[in-house]
């Protein structure tokens, strides 16, 4: 083990670790935003977009994250529609995270009984409000694992953005290695790389699961 090697090279994991952390931020946010809305839809069985949103779900959830980002890399040029590949990123991690994300709220929803429903109706609270304080944070305390989950998901999910010129954590370790042959030092500090971004998370999420099963038990 060349702990040399190691210091030396820390500086660009480091790097490749805020580009990775950047762009599965904005995936994330957009597929919680994405999911949050889907879900709704598919809640109150809008008619249209209802069906819009399952094939969305169903498309989104079988194909691989690589061959989204190819498309959006290389194949809509052909159409003369180009985007950087950060952007190609978090693109593909919305269209990707967003499926997951309106499970993980549908069966949040789905949960929550009908009859708190019709006893927030017979206190005269709107749909809006309904939602907004009876229904919605309780689907959320049951959803959170699963949301934390994904988040996990996605976030090693960035490991395919090398496959589009994204200089990542996997495009460093591979270009070390392809340079040095240095295969074990630079595993090892992709390892901890991404430990040290998805621990917290995990962390994170076993707190505010129990948290929230405690407030609306």
């Amino acid at each position: 083990m060349d702990i040399a090697f190691i210091k030396q090279y820390i500086p660009m994991y480091v790097e490749a670790g805020k580009l990775t952390l950047g762009i599965a931020f904005l995936g994330i946010l957009f597929s919680l935003l994405i999911g949050l809305a889907a879900s709704l839809i598919l809640y109150y069985k809008i008619p249209f977009w209802r069906r819009v949103v399952q094939v969305y779900v169903e498309l989104s959830r079988n194909t691989p994250l690589l061959v989204q980002l190819f498309f959006l890399y290389f194949g809509l040029p052909k159409l003369g529609i180009r985007f950087s590949s950060e952007l190609c990123g978090v693109i593909g991690l919305s269209f990707l995270g967003g499926a997951y994300m309106t499970e993980a709220f549908r069966s949040g929803l789905s949960t929550v009984q009908k009859i708190q429903k019709e006893s927030a109706q017979s206190l005269g609270l709107s749909k809006g409000q309904i939602m907004r304080y009876v229904i919605f944070p309780q689907a959320l305390s049951v959803s959170i694992p699963a949301i934390v989950a994904n988040m996990i998901f996605l976030i090693k999910e960035t490991s395919v953005f090398s496959g589009i010129a994204l200089a990542d954590l996997m495009y460093v370790s591979k270009d070390l290695i392809g340079l040095y042959y240095k295969t074990e030092e630079a595993l090892l500090m992709l390892v901890i790389s991404y430990l040290i971004m998805l621990l917290p998370l995990s962390i994170l999420g076993n707190v505010l699961e129990r948290r929230m099963r405690i407030a609306y038990v």
